[in-house]
């Protein structure tokens, strides 16, 4: 399941964001890309030592623990640290799969949803589409400025040349309590067709036998 959530961070937060990454040094992205990505990746990041790192984290962490969408989708058991990337004109990120297992905390997960979180507006550059190949094909994403994609960890992207301007980002990878895609999407829309429901009729004998399905079917394949 591919699903593009608007309005993932506040215009406040995305101009604290800005403000703190005006003047930020940024270097190579190729030093935490994996050993294959690491030929296609053309690209700038925050070092992991950079002070204004844990600040632009803390508020995009605070977005995602609020908005019910990215939860529902996502079903987040550990959330990677975002990377804050930078495109200059020229840059790009060529066709590549995300690790399967990568480290955070000290610990392992395993990556089984990606997100990109646009920190700046689309017309701010020009190129630097996200191009995601799924099922019906390529598919090009360039969304507004706090707006977020989240899509399989599975799938090859690639981040188009930046032809003019530069593009602003935060990706990271979620390993869901729900490992099967499939099962992640039966979820995702029997929740919205039950809060759907609820919010036409309240609470029904019909949105009752929908919570009790979507609870047992979250007891049967959840992994705590």
């Amino acid at each position: 399941m591919i699903l593009c959530i608007g309005e993932v961070l506040s215009p406040d937060e995305l101009d604290d964001i800005s403000n703190l990454l005006t003047d930020a040094e940024f270097i190579d992205g190729k030093t935490t890309a994996g050993w294959h990505a690491r030929l296609v990746k053309h690209n700038t990041q925050l070092p992991k030592d950079s002070p204004v790192l844990g600040q632009v984290r803390s508020l995009i962490h605070t977005a995602l623990q609020r908005n019910r969408l990215f939860q529902m989708a996502a079903r987040p058991k550990h959330i990677q640290p975002p990377l804050i990337s930078r495109y200059g004109t020229g840059m790009a990120y060529g066709a590549h799969t995300d690790d399967a297992v990568m480290r955070s905390a000290q610990q392992l997960m395993r990556s089984d949803v990606s997100f990109t979180l646009f920190l700046n507006p689309p017309d701010a550059y020009q190129g630097g589409e996200l191009v995601i190949d799924d099922s019906q094909g390529e598919q090009p994403y360039k969304l507004p400025a706090g707006a977020m994609i989240v899509y399989p960890s599975s799938t090859l992207h690639r981040v188009e040349t930046v032809t003019e301007g530069t593009r602003l980002a935060a990706v990271s990878w979620v390993q869901s309590l729900i490992r099967d895609p499939q099962e992640r999407e039966i979820l995702f829309d029997l929740d919205t067709v039950r809060q759907s429901l609820f919010e036409q009729r309240g609470k029904t004998k019909e949105f009752d036998l929908l919570s009790k399905t979507h609870a047992n079917l979250l007891r049967k394949w959840v992994e705590c």
